[in-house]
C-alpha cells in the first residue's frame, strides 16, 4: 500500500494542525497537570477520534500529586540552607541534610520517582486512548502519543534565557555538593562528627560557600505556579500528529489492511510523566498479541532539530532501537533531515521513558534543541509561535512510518 497522496498533503495538514491548536488554546481552560483544562483537551481529542472512525475511545482517570515534581525543590533547598548554618557547629548534621537533598533530587528529578508525592495535594489527571482497527487480520499496531498538559512558567528562562536558567540551576545545586564536601572534610580534619571547622582553610571555605546562597534562594522561584503557559509547541504539536494521521485516513476513505492505529493522549507529563506512567500501569500486559510500537512526540517545532531519541530520562533509559531506526529510515526516504539523538542528563524526560519502563516498545521523537529555547516553558509558547515546516515534516514522516508498518517492515525485520 502507498500513502503518498496523504504524505504529499503535509502543507495542508500543517495548516489544519495549527488551526486546531489555536482552537484548543482559545477555547479551553489552562491545561496545567490535573486541571479541568487537561480533561477538556482529552475529551476534545476523544471526540475527534470518534469522528475519524476509531472503534474504541476511552478517557481514563488517574491519581496524582502534580505539584510534587517541582515542589521537591523546596525541601532540597531548605535542607541545604540549614546545612550552611549547622556546618559551623555540627558538620555531621550538615552532611546528613545535604545528602537528603541530593537523594530527593536524584529520585524525584533524576529518576522521576514518586518519592515526595505524598507531601503534596492530590489531584485527578486524565489520559485518552483511541484505537482504529484494520479491515483484515491485525499483524502490527502503532500508537501515536503526545501529552496535552502544559507547564508552569520558568521565569528565569523567560526573562534571561536558557543559558542563565541552566547556570542558575547548576550553581544552586552546586552549593549542595560544595557544602556536603566541606562538611565531610571538617569531620575528617577534626576527627569528630561534632565541632566546627578545624582549620583556617575550612573556615574560609565555609565563608566562601555563602556565595551560593542567592542562587539557592533563587531556586524557590524556579517555577511560577500562578502562570501556566499555553503549551502550543510543548506539547499540542505532539498530540496532533496521531490525530492528523487519523483525519487524513478518514478524509480519503482509506482503510488499512493489517495495521491497527491508536492514539494515546497523556495528561500530566509536566508533573513527572504521571499520565504515561498511569497508562503503562493500567494497560500492563496488554497489546502483546502483535508487534506494537508507541511513537511519543514532544515539542515538534524546529525542522533542523527533528530527532529520534535513542535514550531518554536524563540519558538513563534506552528506547526501542528498531522503532527509532524505522522513523529515521522514513525521514531518509522522504529526504527530510533527522538527527540521531537522546534526551541528555539534566534534559528531563518524555513519555517515551515511562512507556519503555512500563514494558512497552517506544520510540521518542522531538523537534527542538535540547539546549533551552526562549519559548520553552515560557509564555512565548503560543499558537502564533508554531513552525509550519517543522509540523508538516513531522506529519509526513509519521504517515510514512504508517505506510512502512502496513507494508510489513516491522514484522519482516523481526523474522
Amino acid at each position: 500500500m502507498t500513502l503518498k497522496k496523504l504524505i504529499d498533503k503535509k502543507d495542508q495538514m500543517a495548516d489544519w494542525i495549527i488551526g486546531d491548536i489555536t482552537h484548543i488554546i482559545q477555547t479551553f481552560e489552562k491545561r496545567n497537570p490535573g486541571s479541568k483544562g487537561e480533561l477538556q483537551a482529552c475529551e476534545y481529542y476523544a471526540e475527534l477520534c470518534e469522528e475519524y472512525g476509531c472503534d474504541e475511545v476511552v478517557v481514563e482517570e488517574f491519581e496524582e500529586h502534580p505539584n510534587s515534581f517541582f515542589g521537591w525543590i523546596y525541601f532540597a533547598v531548605t535542607f541545604v540552607l540549614i546545612s550552611m548554618v549547622t556546618y559551623w557547629f555540627a558538620p555531621i548534621v550538615s552532611a546528613i541534610l545535604c545528602s537528603a537533598g541530593a537523594i530527593i533530587a536524584l529520585l524525584q528529578f533524576g529518576m522521576y520517582k514518586k518519592f515526595m508525592d505524598r507531601f503534596f495535594k492530590k489531584a485527578t489527571g486524565h489520559n485518552m486512548m483511541a484505537i482504529k482497527k484494520p479491515k483484515g487480520e491485525v499483524k502490527q499496531r502503532i500508537f501515536y502519543n503526545g501529552h496535552c498538559d502544559a507547564v508552569w512558567e520558568w521565569p528565569v528562562n523567560y526573562h534571561f534565557g536558557g543559558v542563565a536558567f541552566e547556570a542558575h540551576a547548576v550553581l544552586g545545586f552546586g552549593g549542595l555538593f560544595y557544602t556536603l564536601g566541606i562538611s565531610i572534610a571538617s569531620m575528617i580534619k577534626n576527627g569528630s562528627i561534632f565541632g566546627g571547622p578545624a582549620t583556617v582553610l575550612l573556615t574560609k571555605m565555609g565563608v566562601y560557600g555563602l556565595a551560593f546562597v542567592p542562587f539557592l534562594i533563587g531556586l524557590y522561584f524556579l517555577w511560577n505556579e500562578r502562570h501556566i503557559v499555553d503549551g502550543a509547541n510543548d506539547n499540542l504539536t505532539g498530540c496532533e500528529m496521531g490525530i492528523a494521521v487519523l483525519k487524513a485516513l478518514h478524509d480519503e476513505g482509506i482503510e488499512l489492511e493489517h495495521t491497527e492505529v491508536g492514539v494515546i493522549i497523556c495528561g500530566s507529563e509536566e508533573a513527572g510523566l504521571r499520565g504515561s506512567k498511569a497508562w503503562a500501569e493500567a494497560h500492563k500486559g496488554e497489546f502483546q498479541d502483535v508487534p506494537t510500537i508507541i511513537y511519543s512526540y514532544d515539542t515538534m517545532h524546529d525542522p533542523k532539530w527533528l530527532m529520534a531519541n535513542y535514550r531518554d530520562l536524563n540519558g538513563t533509559v534506552k528506547t526501542d532501537k528498531q522503532a527509532n531506526d524505522i522513523f529515521m529510515k522514513a525521514c531518509e526516504e522522504l529526504d527530510i533531515a533527522c538527527r540521531k539523538g537522546w534526551v541528555p542528563p539534566l534534559g528531563g524526560a518524555t513519555d517515551t521513558a515511562a512507556f519503555t519502563q512500563g514494558g512497552f516498545r517506544s520510540g521518542g521523537v522531538t523537534g527542538l534543541n535540547h539546549k533551552l529555547e526562549n519559548y520553552y516553558h515560557t509564555r512565548r509558547d503560543t499558537y502564533d509561535n508554531l513552525n509550519h515546516k517543522g509540523i508538516g515534516d513531522c506529519y509526513a514522516v509519521s504517515m510514512k512510518v504508517l505506510e512502512m508498518f502496513e507494508n510489513g517492515i516491522l514484522y519482516e525485520d523481526e523474522k
